[in-house]
């Protein structure tokens, strides 16, 4: 659990019994529901020991895990995880109505904005909103957590794999370095990333992959990339050191896809390397940032024989000897947004069909908030804990992890936590149970 002193300032983080009998004894009191942080009672930074914890961030399309951890002579121990849930899709989706609303609108001759023609340089480093939505929350989270925790430094992978240890024609800073420890791992992370995980001969998925030459190596095919792919034990036995096109003879078009993908270049991995290079030079500006690859990052997950996730991943980041600690259960924060500047809803045409209120906010409550409903009577009879959705009439809705409780009069709600653009659930770390 965090810990603030009586002045906010964050000390070192406690876990949740030691948190638990704090306020159980009134040294503490709750300073946030999620991330969950205690304030503690005549307590101030001088008077504690703060050995500072550090961040590891494993930057995804879709989901970014966060780890923060202790890091004493190479050893790390996990103190919280979270992932977090981008929006990026979405964005992109009402990007692109939009672009297909004025476009219809200026067809049609209808009323619109007129075209803009000269202010369309694009600054050097310039992202697509849906990309620059995956460095924004990112960087606003490690600052969140960087008023919550005494951060010293960050640890992200700044690139997928280092192309500079997969195998080339010529060594490019001596054999050494092309085949060094990490290089069997930066090739696989690789051919992971180009063939979705899965056998390129069946599509089989989640099961053991080998690498594969195209052309077999008894035939004179050599180890460099292209002339590799992923197969399954049974492919890869019954294809033998049969060249491709004989094995793949009676699938001609599996044939083409699978010689077409092996040279296929990562349009979504090269997005995905943008925005690491974004995310890396936006921390860099604000804590010291350690760097590595996602190679090393696998090979030190394997090493300490951690299963594969965001949140592991964000801890094995970098350079380290030993995980002995990690947490069984993790925080998801989803994206949601604060709502839309817009006050109508659009149809299928771009025009508007429904208004909504010019206010936000009904009864000192918004939608999003986090409450509890205590309920003395009724149908809905109970205590209920969640999201808000707020009406102008008074009755909301409430979300719980159980379902949606419909009805709730304001006056039966206390604020627990006021929105913040993010929804909150927790999950079970697969295969994973704090150690000692």
């Amino acid at each position: 659990m965090f810990v603030l002193d009586e002045h906010g300032t964050p000390l070192q983080p406690c876990p949740p019994a030691r948190a638990r009998k704090l306020l159980a004894k009134g040294r503490a009191v709750v300073h946030r529901r999620t991330p969950f942080t205690i304030r503690l009672r005549g307590r101030t930074a001088a008077d504690s020991r703060i050995d500072g914890v550090e961040i590891g961030i494993d930057p995804g399309s879709r989901h970014t895990g966060l780890a923060v951890f202790t890091a004493v002579a190479g050893e790390r121990r996990d103190r919280y995880a979270i992932r977090l849930d981008h929006r990026g899709p979405a964005i992109r989706k009402k990007m692109g109505q939009r672009s297909g609303y004025r476009r219809r609108r200026r067809s049609a001759h209808l009323r619109h904005r007129p075209p803009r023609f000269d202010d369309r340089t694009r600054p050097a480093g310039w992202l697509a909103p849906s990309l620059r939505h995956r460095v924004g929350t990112t960087v606003s989270w490690v600052g969140r957590l960087s008023r919550l925790a005494p951060v010293r430094a960050a640890h992200v992978e700044r690139v997928a794999f280092d192309t500079h240890a997969l195998s080339a024609d010529q060594p490019l800073e001596g054999v050494e370095y092309q085949h060094g420890a990490l290089h069997g791992f930066e090739v696989r992370e690789y051919l992971l990333a180009t063939f979705d995980r899965a056998c390129v001969y069946r599509g089989a998925t989640n099961t053991p992959l080998n690498l594969d030459h195209v052309r077999p190596r008894s035939r004179g095919g050599s180890d460099r990339v292209s002339n590799l792919v992923l197969a399954c034990v049974p492919c890869d036995q019954a294809k033998s050191n049969r060249p491709v096109e004989e094995f793949m003879a009676r699938k001609p078009k599996l044939l083409a896809q699978t010689l077409a993908r092996a040279k296929a270049p990562l349009r979504d991995a090269a997005a995905v390397q943008s925005t690491r290079w974004a995310l890396w030079r936006a921390l860099d500006s604000r804590l010291p940032t350690h760097v590595g690859s996602g190679g090393r990052t696998k090979w030190n997950r394997t090493r300490n024989r951690l299963p594969k996730s965001h949140t592991l991943d964000a801890l094995a980041v970098g350079e380290i000897d030993t995980i002995t600690q990690t947490v069984d259960t993790v925080l998801v924060a989803g994206c949601t947004g604060r709502g839309s500047y817009a006050r109508t809803r659009p149809d299928r045409h771009g025009f508007p069909r429904l208004r909504l209120p010019r206010t936000k906010r009904f009864f000192s409550f918004a939608t999003g908030d986090l409450v509890r409903a205590v309920v003395p009577t009724g149908k809905e009879t109970g205590t209920h804990t969640g999201r808000v959705a707020v009406r102008s009439s008074g009755s909301f809705n409430v979300t719980t992890a159980h379902g949606t409780v419909q009805g709730i009069h304001h006056r039966h709600l206390r604020l627990l936590q006021r929105a913040d653009g993010y929804t909150y659930t927790t999950r079970k770390e697969k295969g994973v149970s704090s150690r000692p």
